[in-house]
């Protein structure tokens, strides 16, 4: 069972939301061999429509949803910098979807720049359905693990000046 979970993180997101939950989405996601959507919707009190052959589910927030996440095949995420980097180091395949009625958007900024560099697929609500229509899960760069190091030897040489 292939399964998608899509996450808003602790904003509201309903643009989001409502893409992945529309009819359209929900077929093309069983054409490509989805049967599961898993939805952590925030504040969203929309309807939660079903199409015959996909499950979904919605809940509003819990603690963690790292369970989500590693048991997820795809995952579709507001563009924030604390879930994008959970995802990433997952290494999982993430659209991070950019919520453009933000104010001074930082969310575009870090989604186009991990776009180019081949770790994420950016997209809009607006763009979302092509995107995932078109989406390549194999061209996916790994996102490199942390190195603690760099930190450390970053302090090191401002104590030494």
């Amino acid at each position: 069972m292939k399964a998608i979970f899509v996450t808003v993180g602790t904003t509201s997101f309903d643009k989001l939301i409502e893409t992945v939950l529309s009819e359209e989405f929900q077929l093309l996601a069983r054409e490509k061999g989805y049967t599961l959507i898993t939805g952590q919707v925030g504040q969203f009190t929309g309807a939660v429509p079903g199409v015959e052959g996909m499950k979904v589910t919605v809940f509003d927030y819990k603690p963690s949803i790292m369970d989500d996440i590693t048991g997820a095949d795809l995952i579709i995420s507001h563009a924030g910098a604390g879930t994008t980097l959970e995802v990433l180091r997952a290494r999982k395949p993430l659209i991070s979807v950019i919520n453009t009625d933000l104010m001074h958007n930082h969310q575009s900024e870090l989604a186009s720049q991990l776009s180019r560099d081949g770790h994420v697929l950016s997209a809009t609500p607006q763009t979302l359905l092509s995107e995932f229509q078109n989406l390549d899960e194999a061209k996916f760069k790994p996102f490199p693990p942390v190195d603690p190091s760099v930190f450390r030897k970053f302090m090191n040489a401002v104590a030494a000046s």
